[in-house]
């Protein structure tokens, strides 16, 4: 399976967790069985609230789901229609959502729980 995974920088598996999809500065796509990695630049980083464009930045790029800290109801709307599973990462590094996908311990984000799981301020 291939993961992709909002980062602060890109550390491999062990880069830091971004905790908004939107703000990342880097996506992180992972081969969870080969733990290969590959980053690419969010070209929409900076945007407006609600006008996050989650999948230009990611055109072209396959992967089957998506594992972030946060994320507005308005890019979860837009990568659900596309048919991205979404979960919540609720961990620090890549290489933990790693080995909390690889257990099938990913809660998948439904609409509830956007932007109220943002993790600003913890751990």
């Amino acid at each position: 399976m291939k993961i992709c995974i909002p980062v602060e920088e890109d550390q491999g598996l062990q880069s830091p967790v971004c905790e908004h999809f939107g703000s990342a500065p880097v996506f992180l796509i992972v081969d969870t069985d080969s733990s290969a990695c590959r980053a690419v630049p969010n070209r929409n980083q900076h945007h407006g609230h609600g006008m996050c464009m989650p999948l230009a930045s990611l055109q072209g790029e396959a992967f089957d789901a998506i594992a972030v800290g946060g994320i507005g109801m308005g890019a979860l709307n837009k990568l659900r229609a596309a048919g991205i599973r979404v979960y919540l990462a609720e961990h620090d590094t890549v290489a933990e959502v790693v080995k909390a996908c690889a257990a099938g311990a990913l809660k998948e984000v439904d609409p509830g729980m956007a932007c109220a799981q943002h993790r600003h301020g913890q751990g």
